[in-house]
């Protein structure tokens, strides 16, 4: 089942959460999102709104489930997903997908033939898929050949603390697949 705007209006740890196991579709490529992090608009240092008047802008004028799209240290496109409507608003970075089809344009992308390794970090499954910053302010579930589907198949889901971040990291809204060799980075055992 397709989802709908309305999954995106709540909180964005419920979303980033309920995102793991559900599938990305995007032109001829598909892949199970096996991490995600989320960020609010609320205390939270590390979201975009904290410091970005754009941010706080975009929020405010974009529907709930709009890609917000930006380049990390002018090197990879991070694809994230707008949430509100709900107790706060934020955002869920898709960190992570187990690729699933089009996975030889995937290979030509990345530039490698690990299956492992194609997708597993924020920058690596956007190169992956072929997104860049021309998805920002899109709603990539309408456009042609897109979608994000639920799956039947809920994995058992580990909460951690975000990483690759300096402010707020010890929060812990990272979510992982339990157990996903697809993973941008193995939880610690001690969780």
């Amino acid at each position: 089942m397709n989802i709908t705007a309305d999954f995106f209006r709540r909180d964005p740890v419920s979303c980033a959460r309920e995102l793991v196991g559900c599938e990305l579709f995007w032109k001829g490529c598909c892949g199970v999102i096996v991490e995600t992090e989320a960020y609010s608009v609320l205390n939270d240092e590390a979201c975009h709104t904290f410091s970005r008047p754009s941010s706080r802008e975009f929020v405010a004028s974009m529907p709930p489930g709009t890609a917000y799209v930006y380049l990390n240290y002018g090197v990879h496109w991070l694809l994230n997903f707008l949430v509100k409507g709900g107790s706060e608003d934020g955002f869920v970075l898709i960190r992570a997908l187990e690729p699933k089809k089009g996975i030889s344009e995937m290979i030509l992308r990345r530039n490698t033939t690990r299956l492992q390794e194609l997708c597993s970090g924020p920058g690596k499954l956007t190169r992956a898929l072929g997104m860049d910053g021309s998805l920002h302010g899109r709603d990539l579930r309408s456009e042609a050949g897109s979608s994000l589907r639920l799956s039947a198949n809920t994995p058992k889901i580990l909460a951690c603390p975000r990483i690759g971040i300096t402010r707020s990291a010890e929060l812990p809204w990272r979510f992982v697949a339990a157990g996903s060799p697809f993973l941008s980075v193995t939880p610690s055992s001690r969780l």
